[in-house]
């Protein structure tokens, strides 16, 4: 017989409540993920023919640590007469009612596509600490079987992390991650806290000392389980950027002194290549007022032949005088790619000689200055921004929205290959 603590009961209860959406959260080896798996065992039981998923963002961890641990553990502990049937091949559990129990990862995009052609009842991301929001969105649409009265639910877990994460958006704030408006159906989302504490009796008295004792912001994260403050000392805010933002009709475009579109580009096979940064298309332009906006943000995460047509639709779009890559990921193939494209953009390739946090800083007193402004909102390049300390960048995976943002602004205000003091001085003599 399995017993749960109060807090560990209190989270069971959430979970079997009405709202669609549930988010546990708190610290390592806490629990939340048994509660969860529990759970959905529990509901595969009592649907016969249902369809249930568990996700990670990496379908190794996914094998490793659920279908080869948790999940065949919980159903041992849990439900000693019930029996688990794996398709190895497949990637899913049958039990003999004929409900499924799906395993796998969101960068596998083999997988991902036979996994997410189903519908199911059940959806639970794992370790969502690790799942960017784009990717959470998609298997989301996949909640969409219909089985009697079991009730559509989708599961989220992790060790909280920093504040701007999507996860404490969503079932904290109870704002969409990307507009950051508040939700229309703010009742469907709730969330729980557990932690290390929650679960002593499983754990050894040793092992609770050493997360006590951790460095304070990894406490906060695995010892006590709450979400930290987004990054020390960090370069940007959203409340700079929110207070510089301004509307299209702020800039028109006979007023424009010039318009560049900076693309920093990644590795990436196309858009199901869900392992891969995305590539950075900002659009920014300087005002005769010497100040400068950022126009437009079309990143994306596509082939290098989707994403050089984007940035040259987007140079034409806005009139744009150049095209600026950051070289450091193929050199003169990236010249040639967008030249593929269009072969008469001018082109300008510029080199990161120095660290992302190096190059980020002085950007970002220009923001505090007020001299750069956000034309509408770009939830995901803000989010990056606000990533950056002085230390180096804190967010999930590469800031690449943000970094060509970075070249936009650099290129339009400042000298990629001056230095930091002599770009300040140049800033200081434009103002004046």
């Amino acid at each position: 017989m399995v017993s749960f603590s109060a807090g560990q009961e209190a989270a069971r209860a959430l979970l079997e409540g009405s709202q669609r959406y549930t988010c546990l959260a708190g610290g390592t080896r806490s629990g939340k993920t048994f509660l969860i798996v529990r759970s959905i065992v529990e509901r595969a039981i009592l649907a016969p023919g249902s369809h249930h998923v568990i996700l990670r963002f990496h379908a190794n961890a996914a094998h490793a640590s659920i279908a080869l641990d948790t999940l065949p553990t919980v159903t041992t502990l849990c439900f000693p007469g019930v029996t688990l049937k794996e398709s190895r091949q497949d990637g899913f559990f049958k039990l003999t009612n004929g409900s499924r129990i799906a395993v796998g990862g969101l960068d596998d995009k083999d997988r991902v596509e036979k996994i997410l052609g189903l519908e199911y009842v059940t959806v639970f991301l794992n370790e969502a600490s690790q799942i960017p929001y784009t990717s959470a969105l998609v298997a989301f649409t996949r909640l969409a079987q219909v089985v009697g009265d079991l009730p559509q639910r989708a599961y989220v877990d992790l060790n909280p992390t920093h504040t701007m994460h999507w996860t404490n958006t969503l079932f904290g704030d109870k704002r969409d991650p990307v507009s950051r408006q508040p939700l229309s159906d703010p009742e469907q989302y709730a969330r729980a806290f557990i932690n290390p504490r929650d679960n002593a009796d499983n754990l050894s008295p040793a092992y609770l000392e050493s997360l006590a004792h951790l460095p304070e912001r990894q406490r906060k994260r695995f010892y006590e389980g709450v979400y930290v403050e987004a990054v020390d000392d960090a370069l940007w805010s959203f409340e700079i950027i929110e207070r510089y933002r301004c509307a299209p009709e702020a800039i028109p475009l006979e007023k424009r002194m010039g318009v560049v579109v900076a693309v920093d580009p990644s590795g990436a096979a196309g858009r199901d290549d869900l392992g891969a940064d995305e590539i950075g298309i900002v659009v920014a332009a300087k005002h005769e007022d010497g100040d400068c906006y950022i126009l437009a943000d079309r990143s994306c995460r596509e082939a290098p032949a989707v994403w050089s047509r984007r940035a040259v639709a987007a140079f034409h779009e806005f009139k744009a005088d150049c095209i600026v890559a950051e070289s450091n990921y193929g050199g003169e193939m990236v010249r040639a790619t967008i030249h593929a494209a269009d072969a008469n953009v001018p082109v300008t390739l510029v080199t990161a000689s120095r660290g992302k946090a190096v190059r980020a800083e002085p950007i970002s007193l220009l923001y505090e200055d007020g001299r750069v402004h956000h034309v509408g909102r770009f939830p995901k390049l803000e989010e990056q921004l606000c990533a950056f300390s002085a230390s180096g960048y804190g967010g999930h995976g590469s800031p690449d929205h943000a970094d060509a943002a970075i070249w936009a602004v650099t290129h339009l205000l400042g000298k990629t290959d001056t230095a930091i003091i002599e770009f300040y001085r140049r800033m200081s003599l434009d103002r004046n």
